[in-house]
């Protein structure tokens, strides 16, 4: 799938780390370093602008290292650039650690992934068909 970006950035454009990869590495695009204190939070911008096709998301999630190694999430996680949004791709960070971390220019900051989505059509009755589980919900199988 092609998608259409404009690099308003000083970095090249998102790539695939390995070939099984699902997701691309997002890069911070900053004047300025970000120094995140304790469950502080910044909006990180990418200089990216996309254009996805229609029928399709961008779902922007947290890259592996940053959560295990120092305890940075993303604030929405996934957070979602719909297909019609044409503003500059951001990235909410949050350090959910006691220790401090900075943001520098050109960091990965997040990973993105296209996927296919489906509108839906509501339709509203009285009641589902039951199932076993039910109304069964957080922990109902005793795990």
């Amino acid at each position: 799938m092609k998608i259409k970006v404009i690099n308003k950035g000083r970095h090249p454009l998102p790539t695939y780390q390995t070939a099984g990869s699902a997701a691309f590495d997002l890069h911070a695009n900053i004047d300025a370093q970000i120094t995140l204190g304790s469950l502080e939070r910044a909006v990180v911008p990418t200089g990216l602008y996309i254009a996805l096709p229609e029928g399709y998301e961008m779902q922007i999630r947290s890259r592996g290292s940053l959560p295990a190694k120092h305890g940075v999430i993303i604030g929405n996680s996934p957070g979602t650039l719909d297909a019609d949004y044409r503003g500059e791709l951001k990235v909410i960070l949050i350090n959910a650690s006691a220790d401090t971390f900075v943001v520098k220019d050109g960091d990965r900051i997040a990973q993105g992934l296209v996927a296919p989505v489906e509108q839906i059509e509501w339709v509203e009755v009285e009641a589902h068909d039951a199932t076993e589980r039910g109304a069964g919900g957080f922990g109902h199988t005793g795990r």
